[in-house]
């Protein structure tokens, strides 16, 4: 028998395949996180399908909709059998329309314990929008500062080995943050599918109270960070990370230069942008620098003459932040930070569905938040 289920249902249930009927270009525009795709109609198909509705009425679409999947129906049920490999099967299309119908009703004939979403992928961006809408979020943040080339990327990719609930903002968006930011990178989501991310990583987040996120501005490449997101990164505990010059430039030599030819020709079409900033003769100069693979030199100077200045953040301790931690050694660092986090007042403790004590400083926890300075 079908289930029909609401979005917050079906995101619950654990063991279970969720399952995309929509064309390859409607998942591929953007979906809920971890659906497989297994379409009905490909992207052809769906726009002949759609053009006899429009012109012909539903009764004509329909009929050459069954005359397109008919075929290879077959193969269809074993592709999603393969993938659901016992499980149950959560599917959904467009707008909970007769693509789900079609497809739950074939599944289910064949003995599936199959779920259909109320609304399909329409509903589900409602709950994404409804999530993201709110003034403040359930949950504390934890905002990770520091100059380029600290570590605060390995950072919090360690904490999140290490289980705690981590917002990996640029590792969603795949860019960095700056013009240097897809080099080494493949292409971005779109908004709707990086939004997608940042709810399914808060949702896990819930239960632990708190959320790890590296401070950022409005913007990574052409995505957006949601305002509800920034909001919490001005009202949350600041991290301050700090290392020598010579440690950072290190780490981004080995972040950057990792790709065909060292990815100079992608660094040095990146440096001719910053031309703006720091003039055509210097960008030409590093340029050659970079003909070269002289990066220390180049990443060196990008770093004490343009990106430090730019961001403003310390290079040693500073009272403004509520720990500072030094990242030469980095697998110390994580265990401090780790540690600090565990000893929040916030960190594990949910009551009544919201975070008890957000804004509360308990004796011998750490200080209260501080208003953030320019993201970095």
């Amino acid at each position: 028998m079908i289930k029909e289920i609401n979005v917050t249902e079906a995101l619950s249930l654990n063991d279970a395949l969720i399952l995309d009927v929509r064309s390859e270009g409607e998942y591929n525009e953007a979906t809920i996180p971890g659906a497989v795709n297994v379409p009905l109609l490909d992207n052809v198909e769906r726009a002949l399908v759609g053009t006899v509705y429009k012109k012909e009425g539903p009764a004509q679409a329909r009929k050459l909709g069954l005359e397109l999947v008919s075929p290879r129906l077959a193969r269809w049920v074993e592709a999603v059998d393969r993938l659901a490999c016992g499980r149950r099967v959560v599917l959904f299309c467009w707008r909970g329309g007769l693509r789900s119908h079609f497809a739950a009703s074939v599944l289910d004939t064949m003995g599936f314990a199959v779920y259909r979403i109320l609304g399909g992928y329409k509903a589900y961006r409602r709950y994404v929008n409804s999530y993201l809408g709110v003034e403040e979020l359930p949950l504390k943040a934890v905002v990770i500062h520091g100059l380029t080339g600290v570590g605060k990327t390995a950072l919090l990719r360690r904490l999140a080995e290490e289980g705690l609930p981590v917002l990996d903002l640029e590792g969603l968006a795949r860019h960095r943050g700056s013009v240097y930011g897809k080099i080494g990178l493949p292409p971005s989501p779109s908004q709707k599918m990086f939004e997608g991310f940042i709810v399914r990583d808060l949702m896990a987040a819930e239960k632990k109270g708190i959320f790890i996120v590296e401070c950022e501005s409005r913007r990574l490449g052409n995505l957006l960070v949601p305002a509800v997101i920034l909001r919490a990164m001005e009202r949350g505990y600041r991290v301050l990370l700090y290392d020598t010059l010579e440690n950072r430039v290190r780490r981004i030599c080995q972040e950057y230069t990792r790709g065909p030819q060292q990815n100079v020709p992608a660094l040095q079409e990146a440096t001719s942008a910053l031309e703006k900033y720091l003039g055509a003769r210097r960008v030409a100069e590093l340029n050659q620098l970079l003909a070269r693979e002289k990066f220390d030199q180049v990443f060196s100077f990008l770093l004490t003459r343009h990106y430090d200045p730019l961001y403003k953040y310390p290079a040693e301790p500073s009272p403004d932040y509520d720990l500072c931690v030094p990242t030469a050694d980095m697998d110390e660092a994580v265990s401090r930070v780790k540690r600090w986090i565990m000893s929040l007042p916030e960190y594990e403790r949910v009551k009544g569905g919201e975070l008890d004590g957000i804004g509360e400083n308990t004796a011998g926890g750490p200080p209260g938040p501080r208003p953030v300075p320019g993201a970095g």
